[in-house]
């Protein structure tokens, strides 16, 4: 058995046993640690100590080497100064510690630096820093290269200088963004290159340059010559074709930098005109009609760019159109049509009767004699671009009737050659809410705004009305340039509720209606919320969305209280009646009431009002300690109190019966009784009426309708005392 005391030693034993062992073991290897970070930034001229801490050996060997080359060496404590090598006596020194200190660092100090400590017995122990020796950066200049960018060209390269400085980072910057190398952007030392630079290449190029000492940007404008591209040819005014005696330019224009000359050429004519390049034609002639050249010259790049268009000058035929049916030896019918002149001529056509086959200025087409052409209106077609011409002729058995029909003039004429078409997703108006806004405007007539906006597309047309009559946009009403809003202006409130205002929105695939019945000033709802002091009150309002509101008065009733009038002056209320305090405008839904009375009871109420027509006043809202009765409860016993006078009523013509019906019963004849026996219970019967009364009603008003006669007549027996000798009797 081991007794406590023995387990104590043995304790220890074991505990000095681990100590021993952990301490032996902790000066058996030589580590060497950085005093603080191993990456530094000095500024050039700077003073810098590369600290260190060794444990676990004493005066161990220091050896230090920049890159690969030993700079100093020394045995920590060692009387020998420590050994550095000769070029960098001036800058490099070892303390105490082995740290390592710079004097006045140049730049060409910037290196990694390894620190390595070394005991015979134990293994050896390093470090390493990385110093960064910099200068202040000054004077940077970026230019653009001799000879202009060019579009196409196989490079572009931005160069900057500087007068003195070290560059740890450098950031290109085209416009606010930043380059990224790729494809197209590649940095090659202190350049920039563009490779196959174009004209979106154009604009400002800034180049960052920063160490953790300065910063600095640099900047220049670079412009790449390009151009020309293929020409637009336009005409003005723009038409497919031009009557003699008109007048028109013809611009040929291309995008390119610096701007390009044209030339034209139309025939044996050539014409050399500056950037925008427009040839103007006044007054042409037919002969002015035809093909017209355009050449672009960019004179810096060199490079050339050409493009046509046809002018069509036209003129229009003389007269109109006419039509005549002739008998071919009485067995054919020539039909005839002629328009002649103009240019180019027109072309004509007989559609129903041969749809192949048509001519220019004059148709002639001979057809057998049928029943079918026999009152058969037969039209013929003249087709010129300037204008439509055509006529129609009926052939029959005993006449024939020549019609003429109005030319239809067609200038400027369609172009019918090229037609786009665009599918999109349509839809019928979409269901919506009428918006009623008031306002007034500076001559004082109130402005009633009515907005049916409704989502359609394509974009619904709002047709107003109002009753059964359409609103053309005459005064009083004015409707917006959308058709969406509709203004209303008058002086007289009642002349907006006359009748009902409608308006439908409609598009080709359905519609929308809805009426709107415009309310006089009035107050929909109302409340009063009240601070925990109860010295201010803030009283709030809805109005209905149709109702036409300019503004509200805020009114008050109370003991003592204290207004404004319209003059502004201040007037002392009372009690008695309510007056206003307060006006506010008809978009204000509630109104702040300040410096009341904790101990009194205030009522407040809004008027809503358009222009000066007033409306019915809202709910009466109180606030006090003596708030009274809500309107529901005011309605409550208005309706209780007759009740409760009938309730009265019944119950007090039940007693009567009661009454009644017990007299009727102590009038039937009964032998005679002892004096004493009769005494004996007549007292008990004369008690028996008492409870009934005590449980009578409590209503408050029971002691007056007690008073009135007609319940005397039935009440009052039941309470009729004893004779005197009987209750003597009994006592």
């Amino acid at each position: 058995m081991i007794y406590p005391d023995e387990l104590g030693r043995i304790g220890a034993f074991c505990l000095a046993f681990l100590l021993a062992f952990t301490f032996r073991g902790a000066s058996c290897e030589l580590v060497v640690s950085p005093l603080g970070p191993t990456l530094l930034h000095a500024l050039v001229g700077d003073n810098v100590t590369l600290a260190v801490s060794f444990t676990g050996a004493p005066d161990p060997v220091v050896l230090w080497s920049m890159g690969d080359a030993t700079v100093g060496t020394w045995v920590i404590n060692s009387t020998a100064p420590p050994d550095i090598a000769n070029d960098r006596r001036n800058v490099l020194s070892m303390d105490a510690t082995g740290s390592l200190s710079f004097v006045h660092v140049p730049l060409g100090y910037t290196s990694n630096y390894t620190v390595e400590m070394a005991k015979s017995g134990l293994g050896k122990s390093s470090v390493t820093f990385s110093l960064k020796v910099f200068d202040v950066i000054q004077n940077v200049a970026l230019n653009e290269p001799s000879g202009s960018a060019r579009e196409g060209a196989a490079r572009f390269t931005l160069q900057y200088s500087m007068q003195r400085g070290v560059v740890e980072q450098q950031t290109w910057f085209f416009g606010a963004t930043e380059i990224q190398a790729n494809s197209h952007y590649s940095v090659e030392g202190s350049s920039l290159v563009i490779d196959r630079p174009n004209r979106s290449d154009t604009g400002r190029y800034t180049v960052l340059l920063k160490n953790p000492f300065s910063l600095v940007t640099s900047g220049v404008n670079v412009t790449v010559r390009y151009g020309p591209d293929e020409p637009v040819l336009e005409t003005r005014p723009a038409r497919p074709f031009y009557l003699e005696g008109d007048s028109l330019s013809v611009s040929c224009t291309a995008d390119g930098f610096p701007p390009p000359t044209a030339e034209w050429v139309f025939g044996t004519q050539t014409t050399v005109v500056a950037y925008p390049g427009v040839l103007h034609l006044p007054r042409v002639q037919t002969s002015n009609g035809g093909l017209y050249v355009c050449t672009l010259l960019n004179a810096e790049t060199g490079v050339k760019s050409q493009n046509n268009l046809t002018l069509n000058i036209y003129a229009r035929p003389a007269g109109h159109s006419t039509c005549s049916v002739h008998s071919v030896n009485d067995v054919d019918l020539q039909y005839h049509c002629q328009w002649p002149g103009g240019t180019p001529p027109a072309r004509l056509s007989f559609p129903a009767l041969n749809a192949t086959r048509n001519g220019v200025g004059n148709l002639s087409t001979i057809l057998p004699a049928s029943h079918d052409l026999d009152g058969k209106t037969v039209t013929c077609m003249a087709d010129h671009p300037v204008e439509l011409s055509n006529c129609s002729i009926t052939a029959g058995t005993y006449f024939a009737f020549l019609q003429f029909i109005k030319p239809t003039t067609c200038c400027p004429p369609t172009d019918f050659s090229s037609r786009t078409t665009t599918t999109s997703f349509s839809g019928a108006p979409r269901m919506f809410l009428p918006v009623v806004t008031t306002t007034v405007d500076p001559d004082g007539k109130i402005v009633v705004t009515i907005d049916c906006l409704s989502v359609a597309s394509p974009p619904a047309l709002v047709l107003w009305s109002k009753g059964s009559e359409d609103i053309a946009g005459t005064a009083p009403h004015q409707i917006s340039g959308d058709t969406a809003q509709l203004q209303i202006r008058d002086y007289i409130v009642s002349n907006f509720l006359l009748q009902n205002y409608t308006c439908t929105c409609r598009n080709p695939l359905g519609s929308q209606r809805r009426e709107i019945q415009l309310e006089g000033p009035s107050i929909s709802h109302s409340g009063l919320f009240t601070n925990h002091n109860g010295t201010i009150v803030t009283l709030t309002w809805e109005v209905p969305p149709t109702s036409i509101v300019t503004g509200f008065d805020v009114q008050m009733k109370g003991p003592n209280s204290q207004s404004r009038n319209l003059s502004g002056t201040q007037k002392r209320g009372s009690s008695a009646g309510f007056h206003t305090i307060q006006q506010k405008p008809g978009r204000a839904r509630s109104a702040d009431i300040f410096f009341l009375d904790p101990k009194l009871t205030y009522g407040f109420r809004v008027i809503p009002k358009a222009r000066t027509t007033a409306g019915q006043p809202s709910v009466v809202q109180t606030a006090g300690p003596g708030e009274g009765l809500s309107g529901s409860a005011i309605a409550g016993l208005a309706a209780g109190i007759p009740c409760g006078l009938l309730l009265l009523v019944l119950l007090g013509g039940l007693i009567y019966m009661c009454v009644y019906l017990r007299r009727n019963k102590s009038r039937q004849t009964r032998y005679p009784k002892p004096r004493a026996v009769e005494k004996a219970v007549t007292a008990p019967a004369e008690l028996t009426p008492h409870p009934l009364l005590t449980g009578g009603l409590s209503s408050p008003d029971s002691n007056r309708l007690r008073q009135t006669s007609s319940e005397r007549s039935v009440a009052l027996p039941a309470f009729v005392p004893a004779p005197p000798v009987r209750t003597a009797t009994i006592v």
